[in-house]
């Protein structure tokens, strides 16, 4: 599902979800096409500014399926910052926390499924960082040789998924997104 509300293509957007969303509600801080999980849409412009001025920092963690068996070394150099593209240009990426999971998350299944092979190991990490390029995540991860197959933001600041399942929509008073973040006006 695409995180707007115009339709693209074969694509799902916002619009198809079963819920009546007020006109003035857009989403902050989107996914792309391929990633899954936590999106905020609001009305109030404070939250909106907030979340998208780069200079308010504000932590993000994903819970990334990565091709191949990810290695201490590779979360040593995420940890540290790796060198992606960013507009065509080489850019250094901020310090984050990487750490390797130990068995696979309790997630539901992907649709379409992640391409499955047999010959080819996975892993998955789980990463938080406070800063949000395009892609970012995915440069990082292939940067690293580990390219990445699934990508779920789970959290913003203690904001968090739960238990709440794809196209779910839970609605909360801009008071509790400023008691459950460190970002404020």
């Amino acid at each position: 599902m695409l995180s707007q509300f115009t339709p693209e293509g074969n694509n799902k957007s916002l619009a198809d979800l079963d819920y009546a969303f007020p006109r003035d509600v857009y989403p902050v801080g989107r996914l792309d096409a391929d990633s899954e999980g936590l999106l905020i849409l609001t009305n109030d412009t404070r939250v909106n500014s907030l979340l998208l001025d780069p200079t308010r920092k504000h932590l993000r963690t994903y819970l990334v399926q990565v091709e191949g068996n990810f290695s201490t070394e590779a979360a040593m150099k995420l940890e540290s910052g790796v060198t992606i593209s960013v507009a065509g240009k080489k850019y250094i990426t901020k310090p984050c926390k990487v750490r390797r999971l130990t068995h696979i998350p309790d997630l539901p299944d992907r649709n379409p499924p992640v391409r499955y092979r047999k010959t080819v190991s996975d892993s998955w990490i789980e990463i938080s960082l406070a800063e949000g390029k395009n892609r970012q995540v995915r440069k990082m991860t292939a940067a690293c040789g580990f390219p990445t197959l699934r990508l779920v933001r789970i959290k913003i600041e203690e904001l968090s998924l739960e238990s709440m399942q794809p196209c779910e929509v839970k609605q909360i008073p801009a008071s509790d997104f400023f008691k459950k973040t460190k970002i404020h006006a």
